[in-house]
């Protein structure tokens, strides 16, 4: 049980928010293209390649979590970011519909509370400053302890771009000493919470008081049937899967393939870098990587295969940079079935398609509800069954799952650091959490002519019928 929050924490808690609310008084006059300039101030401070590429190497030595490679290209994602926001309105009237005598108009949602994950503060941070700024919002961001210094680095830069362009750099805040109570405080005062990162925090950030938009926990699954193209499914598995180290919840975690093409495909993963683990490494895995209440052990989250090989007591050959598991089992007793947070993925054999929905179905109740799932195929007969009955909230089709359900160039999702998961993930909503949800919107409602069917035309054949 966490420990009652300090007196000195609730001052500090306290004194953010006033900080953050008269840098919101100070923003409240700016206009929609000084607004979209600040956003663009904060992205360039923090996207371009040398410091983004430092921060990200900043992040992995201080938590010892994820992986800085790929540093350079993993910017798209602020600078898709950036893109969505300045396509829309946050400022005055925002939509308008005359048949229904509808204009709507954007307000701010006011002070946010930003719950950072320890293994991508950095993206998450800047997601959330350019959504905030964009709606006049104020953040005050509240970092894992074993990323805040990464957290204080950019927030340092943040509030830089903002003193640069003569905007109230406290519009953008961090806590500098984190804890578990004091965060809990900066969310019961603050307007709005935006948490990414474990379940605890989303549950803390639901049960603040406040309003939160929470994300749920992953555990993607993949569907490769028997019309996919092995050579570009086997690829995108290696890329989602090798992605900061397997870290994010949008990596593969699981994949379904069909019995026909299942021996050439894992033949193919074993060509992208795949290593196949035998029975006696699958135990040894198993031993390291889960406790005896089958939670996940801190020392195999977010690191290298050959870091988790060691662990676990063997060594991967030169040139493997994840490890398969075969599995025929689902459920959460059987633990590769569930969220891996690790470059380790199970692998499970199905015939025929309703079989591999019934596999979707069970992997689900174990975990990652809500949140991802996507297939390699041709046949768009299967897209739409899978479609129709999985419990997520985003499909992706033959494309990697890391780098495409939060957004990317070649797909129209919107691009976010945060995936809401709906009802099934315990979450409020099953969107990419964007612009949209930074801002409160006012409705202003003229008269129409009057749009009343005849109750007739309402009931329909129930009209006159029996009443009980």
């Amino acid at each position: 049980m966490a420990r009652a929050v300090t007196e000195e924490e609730k001052a500090i808690a306290h004194g953010l928010l006033d900080k953050a609310r008269a840098a919101m008084r100070e923003i409240d006059g700016y206009d929609q293209a000084r607004v979209d300039n600040l956003c663009r101030a904060v992205a360039w401070a923090t996207a371009n390649e040398k410091t983004f590429v430092a921060l990200t190497q900043m992040s992995v030595d201080e938590s010892k979590m994820g992986s800085a490679d790929g540093g350079p290209a993993r910017r798209f994602k602020i600078v898709g970011i950036l893109r969505d926001a300045l396509r829309q309105k946050s400022i005055g009237v925002i939509e308008e519909i005359p048949e229904k005598g509808i204009v709507k108009y954007a307000k701010p949602a006011g002070v946010i509370a930003g719950l950072l994950p320890v293994t991508n503060p950095v993206v998450t941070m800047v997601a959330m400053a350019i959504n905030g700024l964009k709606c006049r919002d104020a953040i005050v961001f509240s970092p894992h302890p074993a990323s805040k210094k990464t957290a204080l680095e950019a927030t340092r830069i943040l509030r830089a771009a903002l003193k640069k362009q003569g905007a109230p750099e406290d519009a953008i805040q961090c806590i500098e000493k984190p804890s578990i109570p004091l965060a809990q405080e900066l969310m019961s005062i603050c307007d709005l919470t935006v948490a990414t990162g474990g379940s605890a925090m989303v549950r803390a950030a639901y049960s603040s008081g406040k309003p939160a938009y929470g994300v749920g926990a992953g555990n993607a699954t993949m569907i490769i049937d028997e019309t996919a193209d092995i050579a570009e499914a086997a690829a995108n598995t290696r890329i989602s899967k090798t992605h900061n180290n397997g870290s994010g919840c949008s990596c593969d975690g699981n994949l379904v393939v069909e019995d026909s093409i299942y021996d050439r495909f894992l033949e193919q993963l074993q060509k992208e870098g795949g290593y196949l683990a035998s029975d006696d490494d699958k135990a040894r895995l198993k031993a390291v990587m889960w406790d005896a209440e089958n939670h996940r052990t801190l020392e195999t989250v977010a690191r290298s295969a050959a870091t988790i090989a060691e662990v676990a007591g063997f060594a991967l050959p030169a040139g493997k940079t994840f490890i398969i598991v075969k599995e025929d089992k689902i459920g959460k007793e059987h633990v590769f079935s569930g969220e891996k947070l690790s470059p380790v993925l199970a692998i499970f054999r199905y015939k025929g398609f309703e079989t591999a929905l019934n596999m979707i179905s069970q992997i689900f109740e174990v975990g990652g509800k809500g949140h991802s799932c996507g297939i390699y195929t041709f046949n768009p007969e299967h897209t739409h069954q899978l479609a129709l009955m999985a419990p997520v909230s985003r499909i992706m089709v033959r494309q990697p799952q890391v780098r495409g359900n939060a957004g990317a160039f070649t797909n129209g999702m919107p691009m976010t650091a945060s995936l809401g998961c709906g009802t099934w993930g315990g979450n409020i909503t099953s969107e990419n959490i964007g612009v949209k949800h930074f801002m409160n919107v006012t409705w202003v409602s003229v008269p129409i002519p009057a749009d009343q069917p005849s109750e007739q035309e309402i009931f329909g054949e129930f009209f006159n019928s029996e009443t009980f």
